[in-house]
């Protein structure tokens, strides 16, 4: 028997960055997915392998890696740490066989991890016949996500578990929004991969060098994100982009952009789109715009224009799923 997990990836709409400091952020599960699918060995190893074609064998302290890139581990290392902590929750120790899909772009702040980690947790707590809540998922799959990111804010496992949107807040977990209109969304991708970790350690040294500056911003962070959730209920798609506007140019203020992201964020804008702001830790990844259905293309168009790699994308209500498979 196969156990299988599927987990949406996700881009912040308000709020990224701010979250780590006890402000809300505003994301949304998109209809990108990580599968993970999982079955037992014979032998206590865990052998995990990626369709990026990253292999790797993980027993005890050692690793093997089945190629040659030298970065296995560091990639793979998510996936033994999710499968631990699982295993280490319900006290069953086993070899596994890990398949890893994805149609998430790595490292562009879309969520490939955290839905990684999601899937992964979710596909082992079923193999070894573990009953987990969406809660106690979200939880297990924080662990791989420090690996990852150093200081996590906690909303990628969230929003990847519970789908949807939501707006989480470090410290009192998500609320779950509902009727949240449609948004037609446009991702551009820079191509340029980042690390979130170092990112977030670049703005909390910027705040220790100017906290007269940067600790008002944060609170107006906050703010917007507020604002932004009325607006969006309200069904005000017109003030829910000028907001994201504001949000691009906190980030900016805090360091997180660079002329990558500008240029596809002001080429969006050009071409109609209501708002636009770089999704994620910035530094490279991608940008998000917000558009009628009517521009939806040619802001696509502008994008790839731009020299950015567009993506269509919607609002998915559907977090993880978990299913066997003979």
């Amino acid at each position: 028997m196969k156990a299988c997990a599927s987990a949406p990836g996700k881009t912040i709409l308000t709020g990224e960055h701010f979250v780590v400091y006890g402000e809300p952020a505003l994301v949304v599960a998109i209809d990108r997915r990580v599968t993970v699918k999982v079955t037992e060995r014979r032998d206590e190893t865990l052998r995990v392998a990626s369709d990026l074609g990253i292999i790797g064998v993980f027993e005890g302290n050692s690793f093997k890696a089945e190629g040659c890139r030298t970065d296995s581990r560091s990639f793979l290392e998510p996936v033994r740490i999710a499968a631990e902590a699982v295993m280490d929750r319900v006290g069953i120790k086993r070899g596994l066989d890990v398949e890893v899909r994805s149609t998430i772009p790595v490292a562009v702040g879309l969520g490939s991890s955290s839905a990684t980690s999601v899937a992964t947790v979710a596909s082992v707590g079923k193999i070894l016949g573990a009953d987990l809540s969406q809660g106690n998922i979200a939880d297990l799959s924080l662990a791989a996500e420090k690996f990852v990111h150093i200081n996590p804010s906690g909303v990628d496992p969230a929003i990847s578990t519970y789908g949807g949107a939501i707006l989480y807040k470090r410290g009192e977990g998500i609320k779950r929004l509902q009727s949240i209109p449609n948004l037609p969304l446009v991702i551009g991708n820079t191509g340029l991969s980042r690390n979130t970790g170092r990112l977030v350690q670049f703005v909390g040294e910027r705040r220790e060098r100017l906290p007269s500056v940067v600790d008002p911003l944060i609170g107006l962070a906050g703010t917007l994100t507020r604002k932004a959730v009325e607006a969006l209920l309200e069904g005000d798609l017109e003030k829910f982009g000028e907001l994201m506007d504001v949000n691009h140019g906190f980030l900016v203020s805090i360091g997180v952009s660079n002329e990558a992201l500008d240029r596809l964020v002001y080429a969006a804008k050009r071409a109609g789109a209501l708002g636009a702001k770089l999704t994620g830790a910035g530094g490279g990844g991608c940008i998000v715009a917000l558009c009628t259905l009517e521009t939806q293309a040619q802001v696509a168009e502008a994008i790839q224009g731009a020299g950015g790699t567009p993506i269509m994308a919607e609002k998915v209500e559907t977090g993880v799923q978990v299913w066997t498979e003979n």
